[in-house]
């Protein structure tokens, strides 16, 4: 694998500086995951996957993508290490423009495009997709405030999709799949899933049409509780 975003010049330097940035990050992840309940453990993306692979995909950004789908068998140049830390295993893939053309005409110099890299990758299901600009930070240091971010994230993430799951009995599925175009970054299926969930409610019509992803589903969690009062 290139190097374009580490000052590394060799590959294998470049692969080793990537892998210590995945480690770093999952110790971070399975640090902060310590400080919850088990339940809230128990239902972290990262801790109830069977099996992690993490593919380092160079475009002009970076981008780390752990999916719990197995992929195939490295063949020619394509590289895979395998790591562990705690309660967590996984592989890291590495793909660049040699090991996948695609990645080398992919237009990213606007802004990153995740979703157009899995995609590519052929990559659906997600456990977490991080994003690095060209020149961005790759040390332990970084890693470690991503993870720590990310079991944050997603813990808060499992605590509300679980308190959906509760409040919209018979509507589950629309639950899980809100909670999943979340993870995946889909902004607009997330607005029209939480839309569709809230029936018209204004806070939530407010936040889709102003706020971040978090404030979609925290103001989604709003009204459907006040909704359930109301029928009480």
């Amino acid at each position: 694998m290139s190097a374009p975003h580490s000052p590394l010049g060799r590959p294998e330097d470049a692969r080793a500086q990537l892998r210590g940035f995945v480690l770093a990050l999952h110790q971070a992840y399975a640090d902060g995951a310590r400080l919850l309940a088990p339940g809230e453990q128990a239902a972290l993306p990262l801790l109830a996957a069977d099996q992690i692979t993490v593919v380092v995909a160079a475009a002009q950004h970076l981008h780390l993508i752990a999916t719990p789908d197995r992929l195939p068998a490295p063949v020619g140049p394509e590289v895979e290490e395998a790591d562990a830390w705690g309660p967590l295993r996984w592989t890291v893939r590495f793909y660049d423009p040699v090991v996948l053309p695609e990645l080398g005409v992919l237009a990213e110099q606007d802004q990153p495009a995740p979703a157009e890299v899995r995609r590519i990758l052929g990559i659906a299901a997600v456990l977490y997709q991080l994003t690095v600009a060209p020149g961005g930070g790759l040390s332990p240091h970084h890693a470690q405030h991503a993870g720590t971010a990310l079991v944050n994230e997603h813990a808060a993430v499992a605590r509300d999709g679980q308190s959906l799951r509760a409040l919209l009995r018979g509507r589950e599925d629309m639950v899980d799949e809100f909670v999943i175009a979340e993870r995946l970054g889909l902004r607009r299926s997330l607005r029209l899933l939480a839309a569709a969930l809230a029936d018209g409610d204004p806070g939530v019509a407010h936040a889709v049409a102003h706020g971040d992803d978090a404030a979609v589903r925290r103001s989604l969690l709003a009204a459907a509780r006040s909704a359930r009062a109301a029928r009480r």
